[in-house]
């Protein structure tokens, strides 16, 4: 009986693991993808939420000024929080010596991800038809937004 650990030694398999093999400069652009498109859902979801929540209380200022709060909420994320993130993955990234196709982001960064993004539809689901919910949410997408865009010159900036 083969064991895991021979099966993965076998030439076969080892010549498909080749076939992942990529350079650091591919990960750091994938890892821009990622980032990127982040960035541009949620700023759509925040359109959304806010156009609903103009439409249910139109004559509310608080629906401008979520805009306001949530930029300058972004920008201090992209400050202190983002901008150390990408940069701590970009330095691991450059550390890799045997690069795989996978390695953009810690295998906890997707599963983080992913929790994020299920609770995120449950929250906005919920949200549909009540004003308050509606404008925290556009709050929160917006400064996540904001962050991401912020601190995305990380992935451009010579290092």
């Amino acid at each position: 009986m083969m064991h895991f650990s021979e099966f993965l030694l076998q030439p076969a398999v080892l010549h498909c693991h080749a076939m992942f093999n990529t350079s650091t400069r591919t990960l750091k652009l994938l890892a821009s993808l990622v980032w990127y498109s982040g960035a541009i859902v949620l700023s759509f979801k925040s359109v959304i939420m806010l156009t609903e929540a103009h439409a249910i209380n139109p004559e509310q200022i608080r629906t401008w000024l979520t805009i306001v709060v949530g930029l300058i909420f972004g920008v201090i994320k992209a400050k202190y929080l983002f901008t150390k993130v990408c940069i701590k993955n970009l330095n691991r990234i450059d550390a890799l010596t045997k690069p795989k196709l996978w390695d953009f982001y810690r295998l906890r960064f997707f599963f983080f991800l992913l929790t994020m993004i299920v609770m995120g539809n449950f929250i906005s689901r919920h949200a549909h038809g009540n004003y308050s919910m509606l404008v925290n949410m556009a709050l929160i997408e917006i400064s996540l937004a904001t962050a991401l865009l912020g601190s995305s010159f990380c992935f451009w900036k010579k290092r």
